[in-house]
């Protein structure tokens, strides 16, 4: 029995979510379908982060176990030929250390929001960004973001429906810079809640269209209640980045 680590991007657009379910097509099914067509067994794909509906991935890390010993190459490439044509590609394939899972040994998770701010509309990055129309000030969000960076009870930021058994994170980074009409939000943190990120985003653009300060940011977390949070921001932005271990 071998342990493979693969590294994965998709396009979560088409997808009910990273995890496998009944009302729609999902991740962990793509990859699971093209690793029975290629190897003739059934497997379980193990991720490093549920992602949801229509969220994004550059670097999601999985892992599943085979019984017949193959390449690493022929691993990813046999994968990548029974996903076609969905938007899922197997980056790397590698044979995983002893004791490996890619979501209990994962040491950190890097999120990426994107924002587009302009007026036009979005003609190539409809469903993979936030277009925003109103001027956003990058600069306040920023320093309004440095506000939730630590150890905190993030309920403000946490969805109903988060099965996490604690509302405490600690938020290792978030970085708001702007590149022209596009702004980037960088999340890093061990682990997050779910819709966390988003609903930071959203909150974070109050501040960058001035009708929220720094502080209202600060009180808005203190309260503990997802009532008092900005608006959760759509998943067409939202990619799952990178994963260390």
């Amino acid at each position: 029995m071998t342990r493979w680590r693969v590294t994965v991007e998709y396009d979560g657009t088409p997808f009910v979510g990273f995890q496998r379910q009944t009302n729609g097509p999902s991740v962990q099914a793509a990859l699971e379908d093209a690793i029975e067509k290629f190897s003739g067994e059934r497997v379980t794909v193990h991720c490093a982060g549920r992602t949801d509906a229509g969220v994004h991935a550059l670097g999601q890390v999985c892992h599943f176990d085979l019984e017949r010993p193959r390449t690493a190459d022929t691993v990813r490439d046999a994968i990548n030929a029974h996903l076609r044509p969905q938007p899922v590609s197997v980056l790397t394939a590698d044979e995983a250390p002893e004791g490996f899972h890619a979501r209990l040994s994962a040491k950190g998770r890097a999120y990426l929001y994107r924002i587009v701010n302009r007026r036009a509309p979005l003609a190539l990055d409809g469903h993979r960004a936030w277009l925003v129309q109103a001027p956003l000030d990058a600069a306040a969000m920023h320093d309004a973001a440095q506000r939730l960076v630590g150890k905190h009870d993030f309920s403000t930021f946490r969805a109903a429906e988060c099965q996490a058994k604690t509302p405490v994170k600690t938020l290792d980074a978030l970085v708001v810079s702007r590149r022209g009409e596009e702004i980037e939000v960088e999340a890093r943190a061990r682990s997050f809640l779910h819709h966390q990120v988003r609903n930071m985003v959203g909150t974070l653009k109050l501040v960058g269209e001035g009708k929220w300060t720094t502080a209202d940011v600060a009180a808005a977390l203190a309260a503990c209640d997802r009532a008092e949070g900005g608006p959760t921001a759509p998943p067409d932005g939202l990619y799952l980045i990178r994963v260390t271990y």
